[in-house]
């Protein structure tokens, strides 16, 4: 019994996506989310289930199963861009398809559940800086944060203005703004990991998507947790913690307790089990 209760996790997961993906498909009458949020959620499930079995690479696989489809099917092959500006685009024309449903889920009302597990498990701009050496911060965080509200912003102002200039073929300029968008995300990204010594100094201080996410994520049911009887106050989950998070304080408000990516490398690191 206690053996399958470690399993209930990735259960729960599958379960939500599946019931996710089943109301889409028939709300919606399109097979495609059937297919979507089952492949997703059977992605994440995995994940979570290879953790349990304490494998190494667990998360990576995720991170691979997710963000490659999203970049390359649904992004380069099927043509949607899946950046916040293409969330912008079909907010604009009013259509709850593609990118609006992504964001609803994901990042928007879906971290009220998970918190940032988007960016520890799907994100495919982290899924490649995530291959670079510096997976934990070799300096103090930098109060560059405010960035991220002008790329916010910009991509705002974008798609605002070729709707306002009434421009031709804006589905066109999506499918290209995707590609451009993401290479600047992916050479910004690369520039300031090794400029910061941080992998993830993009997602610290630039990705515009963290202005959906922190606030959501600050009322996130799942939460790393300490036990404080049995800490040892060692200090090295705040050392292997890719985003500076102090998961030893169980309060809302620790520090930068909305940036949590759920990577569990706290919990793999703690010599008590106190996480």
């Amino acid at each position: 019994m206690k053996a399958g209760k470690k399993y209930l996790a990735p259960v729960i997961f599958l379960v939500i996506f599946e019931a996710v993906a089943v109301t889409l498909w028939l709300t919606k009458n399109n097979l495609f989310y059937l297919f979507n949020f089952s492949y997703i959620g059977i992605s994440i499930s995995l994940g979570l289930f290879l953790f349990i079995r304490k494998s190494r690479h667990a998360r990576r696989i995720t991170q691979l199963l997710v963000g490659l489809y999203m970049l390359v099917y649904l992004g380069l092959i099927c043509g949607e861009n899946m950046q916040i500006e293409g969330f912008w685009y079909y907010l604009f024309t009013g259509v709850f398809e593609a990118a609006t449903i992504h964001y609803a889920v994901a990042k928007i009302f879906g971290p009220l559940i998970f918190g940032r597990g988007w960016c520890g498990y799907a994100c495919w701009t982290a899924m490649v800086l995530d291959f670079l050496p510096y997976k934990t911060p070799q300096a103090p965080r930098k109060k560059i944060g405010w960035i991220r509200y002008i790329t916010f912003a910009v991509s705002l102002i974008f798609v605002a203005a070729l709707f306002l200039a009434k421009v031709g073929n804006i589905e066109r300029i999506m499918f290209w703004a995707f590609i451009l968008g993401n290479a600047v995300y992916y050479g910004a990204g690369i520039a300031l990991a090794f400029l910061f010594k941080d992998n993830r100094a993009f997602c610290k201080y630039i990705c515009p998507i963290t202005v959906f996410l922190k606030p959501m994520s600050y009322f996130s049911l799942l939460r790393i947790k300490c036990n404080t009887d049995q800490c040892i106050s060692c200090g090295k989950c705040k050392k292997v913690c890719p985003m500076d998070v102090d998961v030893t304080d169980n309060s809302r408000k620790r520090r930068n307790g909305t940036e949590c990516i759920l990577c569990m490398e706290c919990v793999k690191n703690c010599p008590k089990n106190a996480l």
